[in-house]
């Protein structure tokens, strides 16, 4: 693979197949929850930076200003706001690519048309976006996720909510766009999270969103400390609502609705895997 103006490489891995996440922060995350999703990939996989791309072109720094690190007087280092290209592999063994780092503030289409070129050259065969957005739903039932495609197809194939709505666009949107253009099946998976918890940690929709991200990329996540911290968070919360009449109200009306909303019949990992599977064969052939 050639170099690109726009991006510098570290490294250029030779990859089977990996699907391509993208968690980009400025955009719609209730609860950081994308966000705690993508570092909970970090912290559980062997993962490295093989390649940031060029902040200058894509960042305004008076929005996103660098971060002087100040010692006694001494200016010791700047750290320059950053868009990376990590490489790594699951605990399965097998690859994949993450897109991290701030959305750019400049330049969408290019910097979309260049994240699907370079994520195209790595082998990646799948894009898939991470993100939460706030929702009337209660805490005491399963976070659910919607999709964003422009891949009727494939969006039907992985059978999660879909939404009729015309709403500002994040970067991840134009990703989708880009890699669908040449060729390549992209997905945004959404989570969806309590609007009276959106400004607080929610681990709850951090593994659900985890649980989608590894069925529809065929990846095996660990998510065993999100669950134990979405336990522990699930017990506070019944507490704090049972403390107040008017809240205990509202849940139940938040339950009411959500139990009446016709279930989504969503495939188990290895269906949902088989799925999306059948879909790039198709789309292959």
């Amino acid at each position: 693979m050639n170099q690109h103006e726009g991006i510098t490489f570290f490294e250029q891995p030779v990859l089977d197949a990996p699907p391509l996440l993208v968690m980009l922060q400025g955009w719609i995350d209730a609860s950081g929850v994308a966000s705690a999703a993508a570092q909970s990939i970090e912290n559980s996989t062997d993962i490295r930076t093989i390649a940031t791309f060029d902040s200058d072109l894509f960042i305004d720094y008076r929005a996103r200003r660098p971060v002087m690190q100040l010692r006694d007087g001494i200016s010791e280092k700047l750290v320059w706001p950053q868009i990376e290209l990590k490489a790594g592999h699951d605990e399965s063994g097998r690859d994949f690519l993450l897109l991290t780092g701030f959305e750019p503030d400049n330049n969408w289409q290019r910097f979309a048309a260049l994240a699907a070129e370079v994520g195209i050259g790595l082998g990646a065969k799948i894009m898939v976006g991470l993100g939460a957005y706030p929702y009337a739903t209660p805490h005491t039932r399963a976070s659910r996720l919607s999709c964003t495609s422009p891949s009727e197809k494939l969006a039907r194939s992985v059978n999660y909510l879909r939404n009729s709505v015309d709403v500002p666009a994040g970067v991840e949107a134009v990703l989708e766009h880009s890699f669908h253009a040449l060729g390549v099946p992209a997905i945004g998976l959404w989570v969806q999270v309590p609007h009276y918890i959106s400004n607080s940690a929610y681990p709850a929709a951090a593994a659900a969103l985890l649980e989608g991200v590894a069925a529809t990329a065929g990846l095996s996540l660990d998510i065993s400390h999100l669950t134990s911290q979405a336990s522990a968070q699930r017990a506070r919360l019944d507490e704090l609502v049972g403390g107040n009449p008017e809240h205990v109200v509202m849940l139940r009306q938040l339950e009411e609705v959500w139990d009446t909303i016709e279930p989504v019949e969503i495939p188990s990992g290895d269906e949902l895997v088989a799925e999306v599977e059948q879909f790039l064969r198709e789309q292959d052939g």
